[in-house]
């Protein structure tokens, strides 16, 4: 493959992925919900609202029972509600976040402008022999043009996936009237779109940066790619205050609902009369769906950017071949096309009869997705890269064969697979360990805790030996390019993976809509079955999240070792030691201030509500 079909292929992947999540949003939609407000006082108490007009014609608008058409204007006027709360939330978190990004931007353009005291001058290049590069002005400049964009698109993200997800909750529970497969196929859809959408978005973005920047760098590819970092850096900055953000208001929104309502007063679960159901019907959307969506846009970038600059100072970069340096999107591209057909299994070849077929068909997703990539990976890697060739590591050059990248990529997909199938085993009430936890209640809530911490403590050794096997073999074969594309080979069927991780928060609305609607209990049974398979997808989301960011995380030292040119580093160096024993303390120091914001939270939504 040339460098002419490599430029055609990645933004025809990623049209293809935005064209196939309007398609599904297009089939979501035919669920009607009117956008309109009618008087209708039946002599209940209700006297307006918005008003669901589901798959009727305008003779038949009016038909249906009194009881009928109080339960849909109650369902549109919860919608309305989570929407309109969902949305403040994210305006009020992206105004601050604004502030946040306005000031990092100065301080990244501040930073890298001074590395050569501002000069304008064009300065030899760090890798590339007897060739001048572009001057650090204009590095610094690119790459806060770079953290932006990033930022944005990020941004861009978590609001779509919010909008999706507020969109079809409603449309979920009435589907769920006519049985559990069509609301199984809305909830799905309506996942899609936000998984495609996501995946091409950030495709597309990135790859046009690329070829805009190309414009001015040219032949200078070393800064051109390193400039281009500060995107991964934008999506990863915008994905902490969305998982964090989002986080704390999704589980103070839980928790305070919980305790002023079952424990408080002894009232069901989403219970109308609990005022607190709202927030945390809010707190999925933002939290589960904006800032998950956040989070794995972050990672993405960050192993594309952090493989793409490895790339770029490699005898891929310094030979301009425009195909390999370009096989990161080439493989994300490839992604898309795969979760394409992916998707098709679950919303049209694979049809669920029964609500113990939901499990299956979300868990075959995986697998499916993952064997199809492993071919689609194959393709790819020898197509686009030379038979041989040599990856920058860090003082030397590895020589390094194109199946050793295949490998690398592939291994990274398959831990996430084992993660995910791990994930699903420890969390799914289909499986015994969510059982003995369930079981241990009937001795109360100590044991019950106990038992939980327990399983949570054990379920991390099977994902963390994935994670040090793919690891130490992918740096084995391609050095730290081959750990970066590792990360990016276990993000690489990212859209179904968000596919699977929103429809866990849509079906838990739907559920919630279906109770404080007072619809029937078979509609309630079959919305809690949607609820109970995706609380399960939403704990594999996370599960990806987490163990991309821990490849992620070892790619971005890779490459920042590769640029500040350092050779080895010792452990044994008090103050490497010392750094190291600060930094094994900041996770314990983060999760004691978020826990502490989520209990303050939910105290203060229980004092409202009281």
């Amino acid at each position: 493959m040339g460098g002419a079909g490599a430029e055609a292929v990645i933004p025809l992947a990623a049209v293809v992925g935005i064209l196939y999540a309007l398609w599904q949003w297009f089939v979501v939609s035919r669920v009607k919900v009117s956008g309109y407000y009618q008087s209708l006082d039946t002599g209940n108490g209700y006297h307006g609202g918005p008003v669901f007009e589901m798959d009727r014609t305008e003779e038949d608008a009016g038909k249906g029972t009194p009881d009928e058409r109080i339960i849909m204007a109650k369902c549109a006027e919860i919608q309305h509600a989570i929407s309109v709360g969902a949305k403040s939330f994210l305006f009020t978190q992206y105004k601050y976040l604004s502030i946040f990004m306005t000031f990092f931007a100065i301080v990244i353009f501040l930073f890298l402008g001074s590395v050569n005291s501002f000069s304008t001058k064009e300065q030899p290049c760090t890798y590339t022999q007897n060739q001048n590069c572009k001057s650090a002005l204009a590095n610094a400049f690119f790459t806060t043009i770079a953290f932006l964009l990033g930022a944005f698109t990020s941004v861009f993200s978590g609001y779509l996936g919010m909008k999706v997800a507020t969109y079809a909750n409603a449309r979920t529970t009435l589907e769920a009237q006519k049985g559990i497969a069509p609301a199984f196929k809305i909830a799905y859809r309506s996942g899609a779109v936000m998984g495609f959408l996501l995946a091409s978005s950030g495709l597309l973005v990135l790859y046009i940066s690329i070829n805009l920047f190309k414009v001015y760098y040219g032949d200078d590819w070393e800064g051109l790619f390193e400039s281009i970092t500060g995107y991964g850096l934008g999506g990863s900055s915008v994905a902490l205050f969305g998982r964090v953000g989002g986080g704390i208001y999704t589980k103070a929104a839980d928790v305070g609902a919980d305790l002023v309502g079952k424990v408080e007063n002894n009232i069901p679960e989403d219970d109308p009369r609990n005022p607190a159901v709202i927030a945390d019907n809010v707190g999925d959307n933002v939290g589960d769906i904006a800032g998950m969506g956040s989070d794995l846009f972050g990672s993405y970038a960050e192993s594309t950017c952090a493989a793409l600059y490895v790339a770029s100072i490699s005898s891929f970069g310094i030979n301009h071949n425009l195909s390999a340096v370009l096989y990161p999107l080439l493989i994300s591209a490839m992604g898309i096309i795969v979760c394409l057909f992916t998707t098709l299994f679950a919303t049209d070849l694979l049809k669920i009869k029964a609500i113990p077929d939901i499990s299956s068909v979300l868990k075959r997703q995986l697998l499916i997705s993952t064997v199809l990539m492993t071919a689609g990976i194959a393709v790819v890697t020898f197509a686009a890269l030379p038979k041989n060739f040599t990856i920058f590591n860090f003082t030397n050059d590895k020589r390094v064969k194109n199946w050793h990248l295949f490998l690398c990529v592939s291994i990274g997909l398959w831990a996430g697979l084992v993660i995910g199938y791990t994930t699903e085993f420890y969390t799914s009430n289909a499986y015994s360990p969510v059982r003995d936890v369930a079981d241990s209640c009937r001795t109360g809530a100590a044991t019950n805790v106990i038992f939980g911490l327990a399983l949570g403590y054990k379920s991390t050794i099977i994902p963390s030996f994935a994670m040090a096997a793919s690891i130490y073999t992918s740096f084995r074969l391609a050095s730290i390019y081959g750990v970066a594309m590792a990360a990016l080979g276990m993000l690489s069927t990212v859209a179904t993976g968000l596919s699977i991780d929103a429809y866990g928060p849509i079906s838990d609305n739907a559920g919630g809509i279906a109770e404080m609607a007072g619809m029937t209990h078979e509609v309630r049974r079959r919305t809690d079955a949607l609820d109970a398979a995706g609380n399960t997808t939403a704990a594999i989301g996370k599960g990806f999240a987490i163990g991309s960011a821990a490849l992620v995380s070892l790619a971005l030292f890779g490459a920042y070792v590769s640029r500040s040119g350092i050779g080895s580093i010792d452990v044994l160096d008090p103050r490497v030691f010392a750094g190291l024993m600060v930094g094994s303390m900041l996770p314990y120091w983060f999760s004691a201030m978020t826990m502490k914001s989520v209990g303050t939270a939910a105290l203060k939504m229980v004092e409202e509500v009281t």
